[in-house]
This record gives structure tokens, C-alpha cells and sequence, in this order.
């Protein structure tokens, strides 16, 4: 029987953002660690653990204080002596972003070193979540390894929720990342791919053939689609699900992400799959009016229990 927590997987990195001259905010963030720190904002009392590989330098003791300080645990998550954390900086143009990364010897790409600390990290939970990027960072064997992991939770009973978050650059070839995330879906309860991404990587015409290609393998799948609706399907039903409309984003950057982290939280709390698109989408919404990748967490509780007549 699974616990009560919830664990993410994957890499957490130096974040710069909010550029001001030549000054820059420095702040934590990283695509599984955004959809567990909405996860965790809105989940109540749930244990949340961020499981990755950490170094042992002063911005690795920097990032888990940072997470203790918000009531995220790291559990049994190596520290790899002489490694650091991996770097990126966001770039607007309005309120559209693009990345620059220094990430190649990142100490998350450990991640998967010590299996047992690994199963020992996310056996026990109520859900676990992983993403295409967490796999990207990995070589084979460490691939291996984590989806052996994934699946001994899933059979323990915990709820598995995977995010397809296709980034070309991060692989070696197309039908690398093609192989590696059809074989994550294997072991997949919940999928929240986005449209862009699988009709890159998979050449779907439209959120519906993406829909119908997860659906023979993943029993939930809920398709992003930026300011289009989200593509809900569970139980054989299709539902059209609306974004909300922000008129003056500020940045863009987590909104995927924190869509993620809501939709998880109201299907932990009960809510069935339309209703909880509904509340990912005002998470969602909420998000891009700030700047990076992590909103308050009374943002996030505001915009997740808001009344929308």
C-alpha cells in the first residue's frame, strides 16, 4: 500500500532570471522540480521529496536548504563529491522565453547511481513524477535502472505521472528519445504531454492523434496545448478543456509545468480529470504573472481553490 507523499524526479538547476542590466536574479528551478513545488503548494500535509543527485559545493548547500526552507526533502539522494549543479539563464523577448544552459556535467545526470537509494526515494509514495527530460540527462543504464525503480513503485501501488517534455538538444538522435519515452509510458498512470513537443517528436497532425497514441498505453492522458484547450482523455471520453487568456503575461517560463503540479494535486484531492484540468489551467495562469519559474505558494493555493462562475 502506498503512502501519503509525493516524490518528482530529476534536475533542479541554478536558475537566472529577471535580468536588470547587467544584473541578474539567481533562484532554483528545473521542470520537475517546478510541477513538485505546485504539487507541494497545493497537496496540504503530503510529504514532498525532490529526487535527483546533488554536489557538494556552496550553490548545492544552497539549493536543499532552499528546498528544506519550503518543506521539500531530498530523502536518501546522493551528494557526489566535487559535482555541482547544472545552470541556466532565461532570456524575453516580451513575455516569451528562451534558455541558455550550462548543464553537461550536472550532478543530477548521477541521479540514478545508487539503485538502492533510488527505490529506497520513491517506494512508498503516493505519487511519483518523472519527465522526458529527466530521462534525457541519463546514459542507458542509468535509464534502465530508474524505469526498474518506477515500475517496482507502480506495483507497490503508487500512482505514476509522466511528462513527455521533449527537448531535441538533450538527445542523441531522434528515435533515441522516441524508444526511451515510449518505454517510460509503459509504466504510466497519469501522461501530460504537450502538443508542440509530440507533434515534433512523433509527428501527430493534431492533439487528438496524440491522445489516441498514449491512450494504448497510458489509462489518462491530458494534452497542453499552450492558449489552446487541453485535450483530456480518461475512460474512453474526450473532453476539450479551456486555457484561461492572460492579457499581459509577464514570462512564460513553469506554466507547463505548474499546469502539471495542479492538475496532479486535484486528482490526489479527489477531483475528476476535466475538473482538475480546470484547476491546472488557473495554476497555470497564475504563474506566467510572475517572473521565473516558481510562484509564491499563496499564488498558487489562490489561484488553485479560486470560484470561476
Amino acid at each position: 500500500m502506498a503512502g501519503n507523499g509525493v516524490a518528482s524526479i530529476g534536475e533542479c538547476m541554478l536558475e537566472l532570471s529577471g535580468q536588470t542590466g547587467p544584473n541578474w536574479r539567481m533562484g532554483f528551478a528545473g521542470d520537475t522540480f517546478n510541477t513538485l513545488w505546485a504539487l507541494h503548494a497545493l497537496s496540504g500535509d503530503r510529504p514532498a521529496t525532490y529526487v535527483s543527485a546533488f554536489g557538494d559545493d556552496p550553490f548545492s548547500h544552497g539549493q536543499i536548504g532552499f528546498f528544506a526552507e519550503n518543506g521539500i526533502g531530498i530523502g536518501s539522494s546522493p551528494v557526489i563529491p566535487g559535482a555541482r549543479p547544472g545552470l541556466y539563464a532565461i532570456t524575453l523577448t516580451g513575455a516569451e522565453r528562451s534558455f541558455t544552459y550550462w548543464r553537461s556535467d550536472a550532478a543530477a545526470r548521477q541521479l540514478a547511481s545508487d539503485p538502492k537509494a533510488l527505490s529506497k526515494n520513491i517506494e512508498n509514495q503516493s505519487l511519483v513524477y518523472f519527465s522526458g527530460i529527466t530521462l534525457a540527462i541519463l546514459d542507458d543504464a542509468a535509464r534502465a535502472t530508474l524505469l526498474a525503480a518506477i515500475a517496482k513503485a507502480r506495483a507497490a501501488g503508487s500512482l505514476i505521472a509522466f511528462d513527455p517534455n521533449y527537448r531535441p538538444r538533450l538527445w542523441r538522435r531522434r528515435e533515441d528519445a522516441q524508444a526511451a519515452i515510449v518505454e517510460a509510458l509503459g509504466v504510466t498512470d497519469i501522461a501530460l504531454p504537450t502538443f508542440p513537443d509530440e507533434q515534433m517528436l512523433f509527428g501527430d497532425e493534431t492533439p487528438r492523434a496524440t491522445a489516441d497514441r498514449l491512450g494504448k498505453l497510458v489509462d489518462e492522458v491530458v494534452v497542453k496545448n499552450g492558449e489552446a484547450p487541453a485535450l483530456v482523455a480518461s475512460e474512453g471520453t474526450l473532453h476539450d478543456v479551456p486555457a484561461i487568456h492572460v492579457a499581459a503575461p509577464v514570462d512564460t517560463t513553469g506554466a507547463g509545468d505548474s499546469f502539471n503540479g495542479g492538475y496532479l494535486a486535484a486528482r490526489l484531492a479527489g477531483h475528476e480529470p476535466v475538473e482538475a484540468a480546470r484547476r491546472g489551467h488557473r495554476v497555470a495562469a497564475a504563474v506566467v504573472q510572475v517572473r521565473g519559474a516558481l510562484a509564491p505558494f499563496q499564488t498558487l493555493r489562490a489561484a488553485f481553490d479560486a470560484e470561476v462562475c
